[in-house]
Parts: C-alpha cells; sequence; structure tokens
C-alpha cells in the first residue's frame, strides 16, 4: 500500500470520527439573523449600559438599543426571541480553571466534602473508593480527587494503610481538594520507587511515619509530578469523556470562554484535535505549564499556533511558584496561625526556589510570552513581583499584563505594586464561602483572613482584576463567583472582611470583559459591542436586583457565536 493510499485512509478516517463527534456533541450552526428583544440587556461596555435589544448576524454582534431600534432590522427570515424580562449577558470568561478536569469525575472516584459532596469520613472514601475497586481490574490504577482532610471527621489525610484496606491488588492515588498534594497506597508508592531512602524533590515533600523516614504516602507540590504524569497519560478517549462532561457542566451556567490553566502538552495536543474537529463548541483558552513544556519553551521550538484553532488560543506561560494555603503548602511572610504538626514557625515553603524563579521569568518575559503565575502566600506574592520587576527592568515591555494567579494573601501593599508593575490579580473569590471560616480558624487567623482575595483594594488602587472559581477545585458556578465578592459570607455564615466587597456590577466585569481583558481578548468578547462575538448567556433573572439571591438565578440559554448551546428545558 502506498503512502498516499495510506494518507488518503487517514484522512477519511479523522473525517469520519470528526462528524461522528460533531453528532455525538450536536454542535449547533448559528442563524443568519437573529434579535433579541424585550429584555435587560447588561453590555458590560466602558460605560455599563444596559439596553432592551440586541441584533445578532451569524456569529457576531450587528448592534444594541431599543427593542424598535433593533425591530426595525427585522428581514423575513430573522430569528425575534422575546427575552420576556430576562437578562442577557455576555457569556461568562472562566478567568482561571483547568478545563476539562472537571470531566474528570468520569474516570475518577469523587470524594469531595460538603458543601460540594457527601464524603465527611475517611470510612465513606474508602467506601467510595472500593466501589471503583470492584469496577478496575487488578493492577489497574484507581483514582479519586476533592478529598478535604480539614472536613473529615478525623482531620487529617488517609494513611498508605487505609488505602492499602481498600486494595493491595490495585495502585490508588487520590487528589487534595487543592490540587496541590495526593495520598498513594503501598502499590502506587513502589510503581514510582518512592521509599524510606528516596530524598524530597526540591520544592516538594514526601510525607513520612513519625519517628521513621518510611512514605506516609501523603505527597506534596512537586513531590507529586511523577504520579500525576502517570495518571495524566490519558488516551483520546478518555480525553474525549472528559471534554465531553465538562462542556457540558460550563455551557449549563453559562460559560463561553474556558480555561485550561495550565496543560501537559499531551492534553493541549488532545484539546487542539477536538477543537479543530469542531466538537467543542466552547471556546478556549490554554496556559502551557512550563515544567512540563520544558525546553522548547525556551529554545524557540514551542510554536503556539502548532496547537491554536479558530476556537483554542494557547496563551499565557504558566509557573506554579507556592502551593494552597488550605494544604499548608503557600508561602507566607508570617507562620500559620495554627502550628503545622506542632511548629509554630512554619510558613510553608516555595515550589520554586527565588533564584530559579528569577532566571525563568526573565528567560519567558524576555522571549515575549505573557506569564501566568501562582501565588497565594504573601511571601510567594513578593518572590513573583521581584522576579517580574527584575525582568521588566531589563526587558521593557509595555502592557506586559502578567497575570498573578489567585493572589490570596496579597497585601495593599503588594497590590500597589501590581499596578505599577503592569500585573493583574485573578482573585479565587470564592474562596470565602468554600474555605472562609477555615481560613480564620485554622489557617491564617481573623486579621489575615479577613483581607484575602483584597478585591477592595484592586479597586483602591485602579488596578484591574478577574474573578475565578478554580474549578474543579469548586464547581463551575460563575454567579458563586460573583456573589463572593459581594458579600463575603462564608458558608458557616460570618461576613469575612466586609471592608473588601464590591458592588454587583464590579462583580460582573470580573468574569465577562476584566476576565477577557487579562489574556488579551477584549476586542473580541467579554462585552456586548458591534463586532465582537455574539457569546451570551440568557439568565432568568437580573443580578443587579436582587443580589443576595442572584445564585438562585438559572440560565435559560449558551449561545457561542450565535448557535445556542445549552437551553434549560
Amino acid at each position: 500500500m502506498s503512502w498516499k493510499t495510506i494518507l488518503v485512509i487517514l484522512l477519511a478516517f479523522v473525517t469520519g470520527v470528526g462528524v461522528l463527534l460533531r453528532i455525538a456533541l450536536r454542535v449547533p450552526e448559528p442563524p443568519a439573523h437573529q434579535v433579541f428583544i424585550n429584555g435587560d440587556v447588561l453590555t458590560m461596555d466602558a460605560e455599563n449600559r444596559i439596553v432592551e435589544a440586541i441584533s445578532v448576524r451569524e456569529d457576531r454582534i450587528e448592534a444594541l438599543g431599543s427593542t424598535e431600534e433593533m425591530m426595525a432590522l427585522v428581514e423575513e427570515t430573522t430569528e425575534v426571541v422575546d427575552l420576556r424580562g430576562r437578562t442577557l449577558l455576555p457569556g461568562f470568561v472562566d478567568a482561571h480553571g483547568h478545563f476539562p478536569y472537571s470531566g474528570f469525575s468520569e474516570l475518577a472516584a469523587s470524594l469531595y466534602s460538603p458543601p460540594v459532596g457527601s464524603i465527611e469520613t475517611i470510612a465513606q472514601l474508602q467506601a467510595e473508593l472500593g466501589g471503583w475497586v470492584e469496577r478496575t481490574e487488578p493492577g489497574e490504577w484507581v483514582m479519586g480527587m476533592g478529598y478535604d482532610d480539614t472536613l473529615l471527621a478525623e482531620k487529617r489525610h488517609p494513611t498508605r494503610e487505609e488505602l492499602d484496606a481498600v486494595s493491595t491488588e490495585h495502585p490508588i492515588a487520590i487528589g487534595h481538594v487543592s490540587g496541590h498534594l495526593m495520598v498513594a497506597n503501598s502499590a502506587a508508592l513502589a510503581l514510582l520507587g518512592i521509599d524510606a531512602d528516596t530524598p524530597d524533590p526540591e520544592g516538594g515533600i514526601i510525607g513520612r511515619k513519625t519517628g521513621s523516614k518510611e512514605p506516609n504516602g501523603l505527597l506534596e507540590e512537586t513531590a507529586t509530578e511523577q504520579l500525576v504524569g502517570i495518571l495524566m497519560d490519558l488516551g483520546l478517549l478518555d480525553i474525549y469523556r472528559m471534554i465531553k462532561s465538562a462542556t457540558a457542566e460550563y455551557a449549563a451556567v453559562g460559560v463561553t470562554t474556558a480555561q485550561s490553566g495550565g496543560v501537559v502538552p499531551e492534553l493541549a495536543k488532545g484539546m487542539s484535535l477536538f477543537s479543530r474537529l469542531g466538537v467543542i463548541p466552547l471556546r478556549l483558552v490554554v496556559f502551557p505549564f512550563e515544567r512540563e513544556f520544558g525546553e522548547v519553551l525556551y529554545n524557540g521550538e514551542y510554536t503556539p499556533d502548532d496547537f491554536d484553532t479558530d476556537r483554542l488560543s494557547m496563551s499565557a506561560v504558566k509557573i506554579v511558584a507556592d502551593g494552597s494555603i488550605q494544604g499548608f503548602t503557600g508561602y507566607l511572610s508570617l507562620p500559620y496561625h495554627t502550628p503545622f504538626h506542632g511548629d509554630a514557625d512554619y510558613r510553608g515553603y516555595p515550589a520554586v526556589l527565588r533564584e530559579e524563579l528569577f532566571k525563568k521569568v526573565e528567560a519567558l518575559h524576555a522571549a515575549g510570552y505573557q506569564l501566568a503565575i501562582h501565588g497565594n502566600g504573601d511571601e510567594s506574592i513578593e518572590d513573583i513581583l521581584d522576579a517580574f520587576e527584575s525582568a521588566q527592568l531589563k526587558h521593557p515591555r509595555p502592557d506586559p499584563r502578567m497575570i498573578l494567579v489567585h493572589s490570596q494573601m496579597a497585601r495593599e501593599d503588594q497590590v500597589a505594586r501590581m499596578k505599577a508593575l503592569g500585573v493583574t490579580p485573578s482573585f479565587f473569590s470564592a474562596h470565602t464561602w468554600y474555605w472562609g471560616d477555615r481560613h480564620r480558624d485554622i489557617f491564617i487567623g481573623p486579621d489575615r483572613a479577613a483581607v484575602i482575595s483584597p478585591a477592595r483594594w484592586a479597586l483602591d488602587h485602579e488596578l484591574r482584576f478577574s474573578s475565578h472559581l478554580d474549578t474543579p477545585v469548586v464547581p463551575m458556578q460563575p454567579l458563586q463567583a460573583v456573589w463572593s465578592q459581594v458579600f463575603r459570607q462564608t458558608y458557616g455564615g460570618d461576613v469575612l472582611g466586609p471592608e473588601q466587597r464590591i458592588d454587583v456590577m464590579q462583580a460582573l466585569r470580573a468574569v465577562t470583559i476584566d476576565a477577557a481583558w487579562q489574556v488579551f481578548q477584549e476586542d473580541d468578547r467579554g462585552s456586548l459591542e458591534p463586532g465582537k462575538y455574539a457569546d451570551l448567556v440568557v439568565l432568568s433573572g437580573n443580578p443587579l436586583d436582587d443580589p443576595e439571591n442572584m445564585r438562585d438565578i438559572l440560565v435559560e440559554r449558551t449561545l457561542v457565536g450565535g448557535a445556542i448551546v445549552y437551553r434549560r428545558q
């Protein structure tokens, strides 16, 4: 068989797969012309205009104005949608998350505790994993995601022995809700080659049994990398299952641009393939992981065009500079509120040493990349700002928009530095709801907890910011992010730092136009203006009318490029 024949067969196969996947996902085409009338249309433009109606030609916004003005544009074939007082906004832009990893629930046990899941004890966790063991061939991996040691009755991480009790014939690994820690059973540790003689890697820790060097199963930060590499070695079918699940979840809550905020090359290639096949209706912003993409970022071999499609764009390079506050791996300037393992001076640690961070930031900045650097603790944020300031002094660039992801513990002086340096924070604002009580009582104490995710300081310093959910760390619920910035209420019912509250319109901008601006995409999405993509969400109510109950508002329709990708039944 000639190479030409083989090529024809391969092209036919790929085309056939594409057609089948299109059918599976029912990717729609937009009408030639449609108008939406009699609504509250929140434009999110520079003036935050609110109008009644909008006209859409194919995938782009044509005009906005009164119902009368838009009806004057109606033609014989125009589809007219009467909003009947409902609210229409630009589709929500995921400012930082990990699409399609919420779809990892197709491949792993869900171990989340309330309010997200139902796991409250280690015994329940074991039982959930046991169900997956029963459905998995011996020797094959069993995975779990989302456990939270502080919400388990035992107030600790599961041990390797407790996972061994589930199975010794399967390697088992479970991920902490923060995404920065994992626990492995004995079979998994053996496959990884981790034993008493294995040293801690730079930027990570192998948990040990008390009074011994023997691993207890807990792996922190960079100590998880080998394990993550094994678990993320996914086939195209598994990637497709994750994408299909995550797409449905995101579309149902009004997200039109999803972010994969740190990917390995294999996943980037998989998402690019499925996007090229036209089976991912959402727009995607993808951050390549600096560590995993490695040398190609520095030697010029990395080319975003190899991955980019009409709906997927490779964006800022992602560096993880520290860990998570709730995992005790965030890097603080002052000790944690509760001494970690009795160490009253413990402040966490950097995932990338300061000197190495300077080298990475300078090299990537000089190469022209936008940077997105994960920093939770204020000491880590200080290192990040110092490194970026040094890089910008050596290689000045106008409007660099370096994204400081999470910025959870940013002090006011650091917020002011961000403004001066051209750095923009993306706040994980829903921390106040999901972890606020424990931040106050366990991790950082009441004073520091009151100013986490300091959106008000950002406004005071005229610093543009976004708000995100870090999904799958917490569910993709954009209105939860908005509500959290407006009210800063904890799950326990207290208000965490009322002085950091912002108003509803400001919080809505943080999940629409300002999130688009952060990744240099404000020209074609994030607000409703002529010429921009018709990425729209129709809500059952207006968040401005009853802010306290905005989380009860339903998404009626989600449209990407004028085409409906979700309609509430």
